[in-house]
């Protein structure tokens, strides 16, 4: 039988202050929501490794989460350069936060790296009686890009699209597990020994606990 392969990849979020973008990456790494989490200031680091098993492959993902703050958006470029993913975080009861998120698609496919995997990622899905953010208005927003990319000769923009919701966690590994297929496994750097820490086994979903109400 091989061996599992074991590869890495940076990821960074990005989006509007009060999104969720630290809800998420705390819900995927730790399995926790906390409604009292404070704003992030400049940037956070974590890690989780996943494993998709008809790959016979772990995905390691070093997570930068960025501050949504008006202040620290000079500093984003230095988090997503050399990134090999990017999650563009908004709200669904939010139509200010989507607009937010299409600027940073804008950025990302002008300054980001070539082959960049892009994630366009509503959260508060449990929030669906105050959604200002229709699914349809998105996938709009998507046909739009691959016209324009058609339009300029360029390749059509794939960009990988979920809701979920990191207070009850749904959605949440789907949208990793998305991600990590999307990137290009074959060409990453094997590590013969996958490393010790904390992983997520996707052919094992573990149920999520429902938190008590707040910010998501």
């Amino acid at each position: 039988m091989s061996e599992n392969r074991f590869v890495q990849f940076k990821l960074v979020l990005l989006g509007e202050s009060a999104v969720g973008k630290s809800s998420i990456v705390h819900r995927f790494v730790k399995n926790t929501f906390d409604d009292m989490r404070e704003s992030t200031i400049g940037a956070a680091f974590l890690t989780q490794s996943i494993t998709l098993p008809e790959l016979k492959t772990t995905v390691k993902f070093e997570i930068w989460d960025t501050a949504g703050q008006e202040r620290y958006k000079s500093l984003a470029p230095m988090y997503y350069r050399n990134a090999n993913a990017a999650l563009c975080v908004y709200d669904i009861s939010s139509q200010s936060s989507f607009t937010k998120a299409q600027d940073w698609i804008k950025e990302l496919k002008k300054r980001a790296p070539e082959g960049i995997v892009l994630a366009l990622v509503g959260n508060k899905a449990d929030l669906a009686d105050e959604r200002e953010v229709e699914e349809t208005e998105v996938e709009q927003y998507l046909e739009q890009l691959n016209q324009e990319a058609t339009a300029a000769g360029e390749a059509p923009t794939k960009v990988v699209h979920k809701e979920c919701s990191a207070k009850s966690g749904e959605g949440v590994l789907q949208i990793f597990d998305s991600i990590a297929r999307a990137l290009p496994l074959e060409e990453a750097n094997d590590r013969a020994t996958p490393q010790p820490g904390k992983r997520v086994d996707l052919g094992r979903h573990q149920t999520q606990r429902p938190q008590q109400s707040g910010c998501c």
